[in-house]
Formats: structure tokens, sequence, C-alpha cells
């Protein structure tokens, strides 16, 4: 198997034990990436790496077995129903947080689209479902018009998102008169069509892609952008500055930039968080106002954190953007941070003193200190006790 650290025989029980997704890179993006003046940095996305089969991580980062109400379809959040359509992508990121069946299972794609509606016909807090995968944009337009079928009638949901690394690695996709129809029938029906996009880097943009966005655009489609930081790849602010404002010159919304999750596999991927924060700092400091769009953002078990600041005692504040607990919501709350600190669980609830300081990251547990409101004379002082995820899970 060839590595970008060059050809290695691997078993394929270590290949297995280890889920190292296949290499599969289009055409279109392996010769877009090979013309820019960044392959260095775009290769990591879709090149296997023998680092892969080292470091620590787990396989469900997001907790989404728990929060899985029927096959296929998840309800983690009361408004939003994300629905597994495919294991297939366009080509495999080697950070993908779904490693554990993309590209090579579809047990946990949804088999039965029927029994998807009628959980959320009986769920009218659900007002928009995010096609998911997998990439959605890699089904036939006859299949996703298929499943729109059991969809769309349904009045409480006012908007189908998808999620699609498709506009960058495969633009040409979006050529298929077929799938436009299809977003005007959405449009039609009277919901907001929606693509997530997935540029990690400016240089992913290409001549295509802008104008099959301008086209989708100009058909009634809005876009929004989800960039993951990535080690190696885009960690600087110059980099994710001119990502963003690539984004705002097209008219697609920056949304969401994630710190890439502890999944196996991809640790070497991963941004100390006091260095996330500062490359966040930076970038504000290149952004107009109406770029500044986006959140830096875990996506946590417990849900999605939004990462604020950390202040000179390391202590880093945190608020709850989306939570399984909707009264954590809003909330503000610090811990902590380590100098090696990369996600949630490496925190600490006290100074570097606190007795599992010293020990990795990954033996440490923590417990969730919330503050009751956003002033800030308060933050050190707070001892809100963790309310405990009762009924995170959804029958």
């Amino acid at each position: 198997m060839n590595f970008l650290e060059g050809t290695h025989d691997i078993s394929n029980a270590l290949l297995k034990h280890r889920r190292i997704t296949p290499y599969r890179v289009p055409k279109f993006y392996r010769e877009h990436i090979a013309r820019s003046a960044y392959y260095d940095q775009l290769k990591r996305i879709v090149e296997p790496s023998l680092r892969e089969f080292a470091g620590p991580g787990k396989l469900d980062t997001s907790g989404e077995a728990d929060n899985t109400v029927v096959p296929g379809l998840q309800h983690k959040y009361p408004q939003t129903g994300l629905l597994l359509v495919t294991e297939q992508c366009a080509a495999f990121c080697r950070y993908c947080f779904r490693k554990r069946f993309v590209g090579s299972s579809d047990k946990e794609v949804a088999p039965d689209f029927a029994r998807v509606a009628e959980y959320i016909r009986l769920h009218p807090e659900m007002n928009n479902v995010l096609f998911s995968g997998g990439d959605p944009l890699m089904l036939s337009s006859r299949r996703l018009d298929r499943i729109l079928d059991h969809l769309l009638p349904i009045p409480h949901l006012t908007s189908i998102r998808f999620g699609s690394k498709t506009p960058a690695f495969n633009p040409r996709r979006l050529a298929d008169d077929s799938l436009l129809d299809l977003f005007e029938r959405i449009r039609c029906a009277g919901k907001q069509p929606v693509i997530v996009a997935h540029f990690d880097h400016f240089a992913e943009f290409s001549t295509e892609s802008h104008a099959r966005i301008r086209q989708y655009q100009s058909a009634g489609v809005q876009f929004l952008n989800q960039t993951v930081l990535l080690a190696g790849v885009n960690d600087d602010a110059d980099t994710l500055a001119a990502t963003f404002e690539e984004c705002h010159a097209i008219g697609v919304r920056p949304y969401y930039l994630f710190q890439t999750r502890p999944v196996l596999g991809a640790s070497h991927f991963q941004v100390p968080l006091r260095r996330g924060v500062a490359i966040v700092r930076d970038i504000n400091r290149k952004l107009s106002g109406i770029q500044k769009t986006f959140r830096y953002i875990m996506s946590h078990e417990t849900g999605k954190i939004e990462i604020l600041d950390v202040d000179d005692g390391n202590r880093i504040y945190l608020r709850y953007h989306q939570c399984t607990d909707s009264h954590r919501i809003g909330r503000v709350f610090s811990r902590y941070c380590p100098p090696d600190a990369c996600w949630f669980d490496d925190l600490l609830p006290e100074t570097r003193s606190t007795t599992n300081s010293s020990l990795p990251r990954q033996a440490r547990t923590t417990r969730i200190r919330l503050v009751p409101s956003v002033d800030t004379s308060r933050f050190d002082n707070a001892t809100c006790r963790e309310t405990t995820r009762a009924g995170a899970r959804r029958a």
C-alpha cells in the first residue's frame, strides 16, 4: 500500500484492526491539488500515512450510537435529524471521524426510509434533516429523490441539508441537471435546500467549484462551509483567514471551524487547544466584521462546545452551542487547559496541581463545571455541579 512515507506491505488484518480507510481520490481533485502551490499540505487530507497506525483514539467520538433512534437516523438535538444515507465518499479523508464504517460497511446506513419518516412525523420539534454519511452526493439523483419522497410531505420540516465535500473533491457531479432538479424540487416543496460544503483550505477551491456553487445559489440553494483545523494542512491563521475570505467572496458562509476529533488513527492531525485559540485570535484580526461568521467548535458526545478563549492562567473558556441537555446551551464554563490538551476530555477542572494533572491526557477524567451566567467576574468562583445526561438518548 502506498503511504506518504513510501510503499509498505501491511496485512489486511492490521488494516482492519486500525480501521484504515481505503485510498480513493477522484482524478479531478488529484490533478487540481497537483497543480496547486499547496500540494504538500493538501495531499495530507487524502493520502494515507503510517502515522494512522499509531496514537490513541476512539471510533465513536460524538456518541452517535447513543443518539441513533431508528437505524440510520440520529436525533441528538431536538430540532435536527442526522440521516446516514451512504457509507461512500468521493475521496476518503484521513481524519474521518466515521471510519468505523465509511468505505467499508453500510451497517449504519438507513435501510428503511419509511420508518425514518414515521419517526420524524412523530417528533414535530424536528425542523430540519441533515443528509450525511459518507457523502450523500455520491448517491444517484434518482436514489436521493426516492428518499425525499418520504421526507418532503412532512409539514414541520423546513429545511433539508446535505453535508458534502463533493464541491471540493468532484464539482462536476453538480453539473448533473437531475441533481439541480432535485434541489429545485426541495425548494418547490416549501423547504430550504442547503449544502454544507467542506473546504479545509482555500487552495481546494477550483474554477469549476466556483461556477457550480454560483449555479446552485441562483437556483435558491444556500451554502455553508465547515472546516476542520488540521495540523500540517491549515493550522495557521493566514491559511484559514484566506479560506474564510474565499468562502465569503462567493457567498458561502463559514459555519464551523472544527477541532479535530480524537478518532482512532487521526491524533496526528490534532492541534493543541491553546494553539488553536491563538490561531483563531489571529484569524479574527485578519477578517472584517461580516466575515467573522464561524464558530470554533468541539463536537463532543455531550454537544457542540464552542471554544472561546484561554486566559493568562491557562483556563479555557467554553460555551455549549448545542447540547443534549438544553439547560446547558449558552452557558459559559471554564477548565484548566494543560499544554498538550487537544480535546474536552483532556481538560482539568482545577489548576495544574490537580491530582491527575500529570497523567497522560488520554487517562484524564473530568467533570463539567458550569457557570450560571456570562458574568466574567464569576468564572473562577462558579461551583455549579454537572447535571447528568438523563434522557439524552431518545427512544
